[in-house]
């Protein structure tokens, strides 16, 4: 099975947020209620310096993702 790069996610226990979950290496999870960002597995082969910028650039695609998805979703 092929997996998409990143998902929505909700649960009852919190009915507010909306979770936007890595999929690929490294595993992360973001809470778009408040933009915390929960690693999941960290990249050992990075420095601080690489694993900062390689975050940075992951989650400007996580919002990227999120925007298209509430596009499409507003479409239908």
């Amino acid at each position: 099975m092929e997996l998409p790069k990143f998902v929505l996610g909700d649960n009852t226990d919190f009915p507010d947020d909306i979770f936007i979950i890595h999929l690929d290496y490294p595993r992360f999870i973001i809470n778009l209620k408040d933009d915390e960002v929960e690693i999941m597995e960290e990249p050992e082969d990075l420095d601080e310096a690489e694993l900062n910028a390689e975050m940075e650039s992951l989650i400007e695609q996580a919002n990227a993702f999120y925007d298209r998805e509430m596009e499409r979703y507003e479409q239908d």
